[in-house]
């Protein structure tokens, strides 16, 4: 039997009933039997203090609880919504801190998928492309295809905060797949 592949998602929405947090709890419902996920909370993301370069050799605890949960992990999904055309400052402190000091990158040599969200028509594509630059340059490789940019998430979701839209549902169903088979592809 093939080792399970281990994904770590995280999201970076801080609202209690964020859009994200519910789309980062209902991941484990698209996980195939061949991979285990781990979530790191957009409440223990807010925990991360600023980055601050002067902490590098002296990380605080909820900083290298975050590094030692991507370092374990085979592939990392980030969930996230759009904020002004960009990527949420809560998403870029984790990659930061997570990519710190120099030449101890993380996420470096895994592979990654995005699942970006809004109220709009354009489902988070802009937050989406800068993280994908982001990813570049943190050595991770992203899935490609399919791409998950969820418009109008409002409508999505039902009273309890699940995903009850089918063509949302099987679009992260295929990206999660995708990145299981990417990532052993990769490990073999």
């Amino acid at each position: 039997m093939e080792k399970k592949v281990k994904i770590f998602a995280f999201g970076g929405s801080l609202r209690k009933d964020s859009y994200t947090a519910h789309i980062l709890k209902g991941l484990a419902e698209f996980i195939p039997n061949d991979a285990v996920l781990d979530t790191f909370e957009p409440s223990d993301l807010g925990k991360l203090p600023h980055f601050n370069q002067d902490d590098d050799m002296s990380q605080p605890e909820s900083v290298k609880n975050f590094k030692e949960r991507v370092k374990a992990a085979d592939a990392i999904i980030i969930v996230t919504p759009e904020y002004n055309y960009s990527v949420p400052s809560l998403i870029k402190n984790a990659i930061e801190w997570g990519s710190r000091p120099y030449g101890d990158n993380s996420f470096d040599g895994k592979t990654a998928a995005i699942v970006s969200s809004s109220i709009g028509m354009l489902g988070g594509s802009r937050a989406q492309y800068h993280l994908r630059q982001i990813m570049t340059f943190l050595g991770l490789q992203a899935v490609q295809k399919p791409e998950v940019m969820i418009p109008f998430i409002q409508d999505k979701l039902g009273q309890d905060g699940k995903i009850k839209d089918e063509e949302t549902k099987k679009h992260i169903r295929d990206i999660v797949s995708a990145l299981v088979i990417l990532t052993q592809k990769l490990s073999a």
